[in-house]
This record gives C-alpha cells, structure tokens and sequence, in this order.
C-alpha cells in the first residue's frame, strides 16, 4: 500500500499526520452534512465515538432521572443524553441539570449546568476525561457513578479548569448535592442489584 504522505527523510522535522481540531460551529456544520456519525461528542475539538450502553449503565441512570426528578428544584430542568456546549467541546452527559427552564434555549445548547452526572461502567477514563470540560465551563458539581465498584465521587468548586473539591462515597452513603441542598439520592437504592 502507498503512503499518501511523503517519507520522511532522515533529520526532517516530519512527526505524523496533522490533527486540525474542530471547532464548535464546525462540528455542527459537518453533522448537518452527514459527515460524522451520529453517535459522538466533542472534546477538546477532537469527536470521539460514544460507548454502547450495558444494562447496569442503562439501570443506574434511569434511578438516577426518577430521584432527581423527584427532588428537582422549581428553576431547573432535567435532560439525560444532551449536549452542553462549550468552548471546545460538546459533551452529551449521562444526566445534567441545568437552571431555567427548556424554553430558554430554542436556538442553543445550554453552556453549563448546575450538576452533570456520568455513569461510568466500562468509560472511567474517558468520562474522567471530560473533568476539565466540565469544570472550565462552570459546571458546579459533577458525579462520576462507577457502577462495577459500586462508589460515587463527586467534584465540586470548579476553578481554574479544575475541581478544588472530590470525594468518595460508598454503597451505604446517602449523597447530598453540594450544587441542589434538595437532591439526596440513597446510594444503597441506586446500586442495589
């Protein structure tokens, strides 16, 4: 098979193929064209394929939507598997709350959130990945929900790209939302099997 790219020769300042990172408004134009797959998201302007669902994933997030559901406060609305839009990326969380209501956002995507949570079974890295996002967008609290451990950690107090807070919480904690007073989810309930 022949190269498309020339050979590098022996002192050539060559280190591989060029990566041109997307931006926002191109990612949208190139998906309207039909020319990147539906199932994916974009990070740091580079898209990434999103994972098949188990059914533990399946399961964890739907007790997830009926609790926060129930305890969601009067300003805020619920979506699972919807884009935030920011700077360089535009991750689809497992579940976001997000202040206001739907009818603010006709013509985009909201820009941060009050709270995101990601299921992850088989996706730590990559939904560790996402931290930086997430926090550089103000995103107050973030849960990570690792289902095969049967743990919970929590990020909070974005700064700088960054969370200053993280902890962890076990299978018999009772999780209060430092982002929603109101939200406390019973960790026994969302990880019994």
């Amino acid at each position: 098979m022949s190269s498309v790219l020339p050979t590098p020769s022996a002192g050539s300042a060559y280190r591989g193929p060029v990566r041109w990172p997307l931006s926002v408004e191109a990612y949208h134009g190139l998906g309207e064209l039909g020319l990147i797959p539906e199932r994916t998201e974009l990070l740091y302007g580079q898209v990434f394929p999103k994972m098949p669902k188990s059914p533990l994933h399946r399961l964890l997030v739907l007790r997830l939507l009926r609790w926060l559901r129930a305890s969601l406060p009067a300003d805020c609305f619920l979506q699972s598997e919807q884009p935030l839009t920011f700077v360089d990326s535009e991750p689809e969380p497992d579940v976001s709350v997000v202040r206001g209501s739907e009818e603010d956002f006709p013509r985009s995507h909201p820009t941060t959130a009050e709270l995101v949570v990601e299921v992850c079974v088989s996706s730590h890295d990559y939904d560790r990945d996402k931290l930086r996002a997430y926090a550089g967008a103000g995103v107050r609290e973030v849960w990570l929900v690792l289902g095969p451990e049967r743990e919970l950690e929590r990020f909070h107090q974005p700064e700088e790209g960054r969370y200053a807070e993280r902890t962890v919480f076990s299978a018999d904690a009772i999780l209060t939302s430092t982002a929603l007073p109101g939200v406390r989810i019973p960790l026994a309930e969302l990880f019994r099997i």
